[in-house]
């Protein structure tokens, strides 16, 4: 089990709308990131830069971001993409974080 973290980004005033599209999460994207091994997935939000912060297990070798051929997946991108910053297909822009430090 891996435990990554990453960065996204929010437009401005936007908080409502991603907490309750989160709040609403869809059943069968819940259920195809648990069944990709994605588990213990928190988003935290900075809002002096609307930069979200995001940590989450991984039983499997892969980020979320290998996920995009799944078209839940990419519907999912396609609704959030009106409120964050965004690749061409719609994927958020995410930056790797990396870790340094640990305690237990």
């Amino acid at each position: 089990m891996a435990t990554i973290a990453f960065k996204m980004f929010l437009k401005p005033g936007n908080k409502q709308v991603y907490k309750q599209r989160h709040d609403e999460i869809w059943p069968d994207l819940r259920e195809l990131l648990k069944k990709e091994g994605i588990s213990n997935y928190y988003i935290f939000l900075d809002e002096d830069t609307n930069t979200l912060f995001a940590l989450q297990d991984q039983a499997f070798d892969q980020s979320s971001q290998s996920l995009g051929a799944n078209k839940i997946m990419q519907k999912w991108w396609d609704f959030m993409a009106d409120i964050m910053r965004v690749n061409p297909d719609n994927s958020p822009v995410a930056v790797p974080l990396e870790q340094v430090f640990f305690m237990e």
